[in-house]
């Protein structure tokens, strides 16, 4: 067990980004057809964006709190747990959720930190008081 590093925990990040982005798809075609098959402009659409914002942000924090993986971390044998090395909880998941939002706003900084700090922290892991562990797959 190891916390993981940047390129693996980036890898994960892909694969989750295209389940949320198949979800928005779904939810947008709800709100596509209660405007009667036309068109929608998102960013004028606030109910869309609440909509969006609240599938991600249950995508996340429900997997987190109830197996501790995404469909992505588990993809990359990524494990996501307290510095227990228990399953976070529901406040911890969602403060890991809006301090991953801060480590993209510059730029990504906060996710490239981890390649500075000593123990492979990132500043929503640190924030949030969880780290990304992998767990090699055992050989048969």
């Amino acid at each position: 067990m190891q916390n993981t590093g940047l390129i693996r925990r980036l890898a994960a990040i892909v694969y989750d980004t295209l389940l949320n982005l198949a979800l928005w798809i779904i939810a947008a075609l709800v709100f596509i057809g209660f405007n009667r098959g036309e068109a929608i402009e998102t960013y004028q659409n606030l109910p869309l964006q609440v909509a969006l914002a609240t599938i991600s942000f249950a995508f996340f924090v429900g997997y987190w709190t109830r197996v501790g993986r995404t469909l992505g971390m588990q993809s990359w044998g990524l494990q996501l747990e307290t510095s227990e090395g228990q399953r976070p909880t529901l406040a911890s998941a969602s403060v890991r959720f809006f301090a991953a939002l801060l480590s993209w706003a510059p730029a990504g900084l906060g996710f490239l930190w981890q390649l500075w700090d000593k123990d492979k922290l990132t500043w929503h892991d640190r924030i949030s008081g969880t780290r990304l562990v992998y767990y090699p797959k055992e050989k048969k």
